[in-house]
């Protein structure tokens, strides 16, 4: 018989990635679908496999839709991904962002110890749950430090999956990713908005480019790399925490002089800086040490960030030129 999964989040860009993943080793993939959402099935679609994802009604703000779902489904293995993502929606957004991000991860841990507590549960943490850091890189035992309501939300999320493995052995493992990039993309990540711009510079509908902090320092890597890392995670028979990253640290400003390159571009000729798109509270840098992911899971990443914006410029390019831009 086929293992089973089931992904909350499955039509985001990490939802998307790891059911194609999964569905490569033969799982059975089921999606959790809110009635609610707008159809945003178009990344399952962009990886041709949509027909091959199962969906089951559920919603992460109802506990009981939940407990359905994993009754229908029977996973061996519960995926949470469904959040409010975007940092900068979660100051005009906070309830939602706490209910979706950190009640909603609440749900699923608690629905699956009502259901089936061997199930085993990955749990989305986040790098911005350091926030203002005081070390050069951050590993599983750098302090905490949320700058956002959406890392304050991730916080209460990752602990609650910790209070979990603690309190009712439950085999839930955490995996603080960095920030990670793709094609599939919201085009409200700055990335994203980056190599969209760079596309529609590069084809003549558009001159400027407007961002924010562009002295930001994050470390980029490639999405689908990442959720060979969750799918890792499940495989120990003991559950942890594992920050997922690539090493490396790059400014805004850099990903822009890459990406512009890639298109035959010079970004000191079209990007503005908007002081209407700055944070009311930044994060200045973030570098991820995945000592323990490599020595744990065997996992590395296997994309550089030069390859990773080629990529995304590409894709973005193809899709303006058939008028085909999806959020």
């Amino acid at each position: 018989m086929p293992r089973r999964a089931l992904i909350t989040g499955i039509t985001g860009q990490d939802g998307a990635y790891l059911a194609k993943f999964l569905l490569d080793k033969k799982y059975r993939v089921f999606g959790l679908s809110a009635r609610r959402a707008s159809d945003s099935r178009w990344r399952l679609r962009y990886l041709d496999i949509l027909p091959r994802v199962e969906s089951v009604d559920g919603d992460l703000a109802d506990l009981s839709s939940l407990v359905r779902a994993i009754q229908s489904c029977q996973p061996d293995e519960v995926y949470n991904l469904g959040a409010q993502s975007f940092v900068a929606t979660s100051w005009t957004q906070p309830l939602l962002t706490a209910k979706v991000n950190g009640l909603g991860a609440l749900n699923v841990l608690e629905a699956v110890r009502l259901t089936d507590p061997r199930i085993r549960v990955y749990q989305a943490s986040s790098s911005e749950m350091y926030g203002q850091v005081a070390t050069a890189t951050q590993d599983e035992k750098t302090a905490f430090y949320p700058r956002s309501p959406y890392a304050v939300s991730k916080l209460f999320a990752h602990w609650s999956a910790v209070n979990y493995r603690e309190s009712y052995g439950i085999n839930a493992s955490s995996g603080i990713l960095f920030n990670h990039e793709s094609p599939l993309r919201g085009i409200e990540f700055v990335t994203r908005k980056i190599t969209d711009g760079v596309a529609r510079i590069r084809l003549g509908k558009q001159k400027a480019l407007y961002l924010g902090n562009l002295e930001a320092r994050r470390d980029f890597g490639f999405a689908g790399d990442y959720v060979e890392a969750m799918w890792l995670m499940l495989q120990q028979e003991r559950a942890d925490d594992f920050v997922v990253a690539t090493g490396r640290s790059s400014s805004v400003l850099e990903f822009c002089d890459l990406a512009f390159r890639a298109a035959g571009l010079d970004y000191r000729e079209h990007v503005k800086v908007d002081r209407e798109l700055l944070r009311p509270a930044e994060v200045n840098v973030l570098c991820g040490d995945a000592t323990k992911a490599r020595t744990v899971l065997g996992w590395a990443p296997k994309t550089t960030l030069e390859d990773l914006i080629q990529m995304m410029v590409k894709a973005d390019i193809e899709r303006v030129e058939q008028g085909f831009v999806p959020a």
